[in-house]
């Protein structure tokens, strides 16, 4: 049975209550430095919230449906494509998210932009049964939109049937590739009739897109993809308000589309705060506000080359959030997406994960689950307030278009992204199987054709957030296919085991994860046994482990026999205060412990173990 024994007789548990006894655990620790996080935006996460009350459910989806569940289509082979497609149909996708060559998520593939390979794409795929089909079309968007048109004509197909959204979006080519057509008048004057027309042949469905994917991506905020999102379609609205079409129609020829990652609470109030800023615009527009059309797709960053099988964990907590976040469609980018192109099996694990959480989970049954949950409802309204300051202020800008050629939106979203990058190196935030827990003899797993080198280079190019531990590990491997062996770290364990282990497995997992293969010692105080182990390791670095006490009394003479037996760099796990002035002076030449920057210690540390091996061995 619990323990209640905190709680007064006949009282209720209160936060004050709470607080009382959280101090007595923290005895005098700072309480926002132990129990407070906070996001990329700066808003605090608390420990605990109150629950919220009097909040109705946000409105998205019908009551008790599901989310339109979509299968991601990008083989470069339309007859390949088409066989994906009609599997991903007939085993429980409900649409399809037709990713074309060059589009902001391609990612190296996609399909052709004629209309000879959108018709065998969409072989046997029937366009007037409610399937929605999504379309990503990239710098090629014109061709592609009139591909699929072209389709829908020559198959007798009523435009008014079909679930067809366009994707068009030249703010978010721009915002890419930094390359862009002409001024912000010319490309509102360009989409506004690429719109018009599919509106005139009777597409209902939303054509243009207000990609927050990008910002994601590019190693944004939430805050910032919000409000990318929500500057992009007031720029679509204002240049199809002005270029002739009336305003409610042309909100209904706008959809959002989001990265959904694995951080579950903040994508959950991400979806749901689109929907409150959506919502004002409609309002100080003159309209009545009426549900955002939102599509999710897993997010590109969160996705790592090395252990891949833990993508499917982030994809899974990601469909989790959008869906309960409202999310009107989703995409799951299959778990080897990072690798190449993904085989059959990869992409059945994408579509299962959705098909689980619908048909077995039925998270798709209650409107809003979040509603009046105090932390999903405080992320919320916290997210709202920070991206429509953000909003606000790229409007007095100029605007979007303006944002990103002249103004600071750019530099902000690259601070994020470089901030972000300084925690992911320290590991204040951490990528489980690359910087944290790597395995660095796992088995590569298949794709139909690998991943080519995508150029970094544009205005806010997509990058993965594991791609520097990557290039290390990749470094390793072609050392290993080149010499046999990895660069490798003889760890000098000393003492008991009870001393070193807790200190050698941070060891381990500190070096793995630049693809530096570490070998341990028994664990011992017998300097010349410790001398010969590491003369038969092969390794030309050491690292010594252990407590703080045993440092005290065996690190200087362990290190000196290390210097003699060979060792050309020593490092210590640990940072022992007291000792560290005399451990240098013994030949310790860097301190590893949590919160050092592990990059900035293993890139250089890679390069001098591989060239003293491979120098040591020839």
């Amino acid at each position: 049975m619990a323990d209640h024994s905190f709680i007064p007789d006949g009282a209720l548990a209160t936060r004050d209550i709470w607080l009382s006894r959280v101090e007595a655990v923290l005895k005098g620790a700072d309480f926002d430095k132990k129990l407070v996080g906070h996001t990329a935006d700066a808003i605090r996460i608390e420990p605990l919230y109150a629950k919220s009350s009097n909040l109705p459910p946000l409105i998205s989806r019908a009551p008790g449906t599901p989310w339109a569940s979509l299968a991601r289509i990008d083989h470069p082979d339309a007859s390949q494509a088409n066989q994906q497609a009609l599997t991903d149909l007939e085993q429980g996708a409900s649409g399809l998210s037709l990713v074309f060559e060059g589009a902001v998520n391609a990612y190296g593939f996609g399909l052709p932009a004629t209309v000879e390979a959108v018709d065998a794409v969409l072989e046997h795929v029937l366009l007037d049964v409610g399937a929605d089909l999504v379309l990503d079309p990239g710098p090629h968007g014109k061709a592609a939109i009139q591909a699929m048109a072209q389709v829908v004509k020559s198959r007798n197909v009523l435009p008014v049937n079909t679930k067809i959204r366009f994707g068009l979006d030249p703010l978010g080519a721009f915002a890419v590739t930094g390359q862009t057509p002409g001024d912000g008048q010319e490309i509102a004057k360009r989409f506004s009739a690429a719109v018009i027309d599919l509106r005139s042949r009777g597409f209902m469905a939303p054509i243009v897109k207000a990609d927050g994917r990008i910002i994601h991506a590019a190693g944004g905020s939430e805050a910032q993809e919000l409000a990318f999102a929500l500057s992009a379609a007031l720029f679509y609205l204002r240049g199809l308000e002005q270029h002739g079409m009336d305003l409610d129609e042309a909100r209904q020829t706008i959809e959002f589309r989001l990265a959904a990652d694995s951080s579950q609470f903040l994508t959950m109030a991400k979806f749901r705060a689109l929907r409150l800023l959506w919502a004002r615009v409609e309002q100080a527009c003159g309209l009545k506000p009426q549900p955002a059309c939102i599509t999710g797709e897993t997010a590109w960053r969160m996705m790592t080359q090395r252990d891949p099988w833990v993508n499917i964990l982030r994809s899974t907590v990601a469909v989790f959030a959008a869906g309960l976040g409202g999310a009107n469609a989703i995409t799951v980018l299959p778990f080897t997406q990072s690798l190449g192109l993904p085989d059959a099996f990869a992409r059945r694990i994408a579509r299962n994960t959705q098909t689980v959480l619908i048909e077995e989970s039925h998270l798709d049954k209650v409107t809003d689950p979040a509603a009046g949950s105090g932390g999903v409802e405080a992320l919320t309204q916290e997210l709202t307030d920070k991206a429509w300051a953000l909003f606000q202020s790229i409007e007095s800008e100029g605007g979007i278009f303006t944002a990103l050629t002249h103004g600071q939106f750019v530099g902000t979203i690259k601070a994020v992204s470089q901030h972000r990058d300084d925690d992911l190196a320290k590991r204040k935030q951490a990528l489980t199987g690359t910087s944290e827990f790597p395995d660095i003899n796992e088995v590569p797993v298949a794709v139909l054709a690998p991943l080519g080198v995508l150029s970094p280079q544009g205005l806010l190019p997509p990058r993965r957030l594991s791609e520097p531990f990557e290039a290390l590990r990749d470094a390793s491997d072609r050392m290993q296919a080149s010499t046999g062996h990895r660069p490798a770290v003889f760890l000098a364990n000393l003492g008991p085991i009870a001393a070193f282990t807790a200190r050698s497995q941070f060891a381990k997992n500190f070096f793995e994860a630049g693809g530096i293969e570490t070998i341990p010692s028994e664990g011992d105080t017998d300097y010349t046994a410790l001398a010969e182990a590491f003369r038969h390791s092969g390794a030309t670095v050491a690292c010594l482990c252990s407590s703080d006490e045993v440092y005290g009394e065996h690190a200087v003479p362990a290190a000196l026999a290390l210097k003699a037996a060979g060792a050309n760099r020593i490092l210590l796990a640990g940072r022992p205060a007291a000792l560290q002035d005399q451990l240098k002076q013994a030949g310790i030449d860097d301190f590893i412990a949590v919160g050092v920057n592990l990059l900035k210690i293993l890139s250089p540390l890679q390069d001098h173990v591989q060239q003293s091996q491979v120098g040591g061995s020839a």
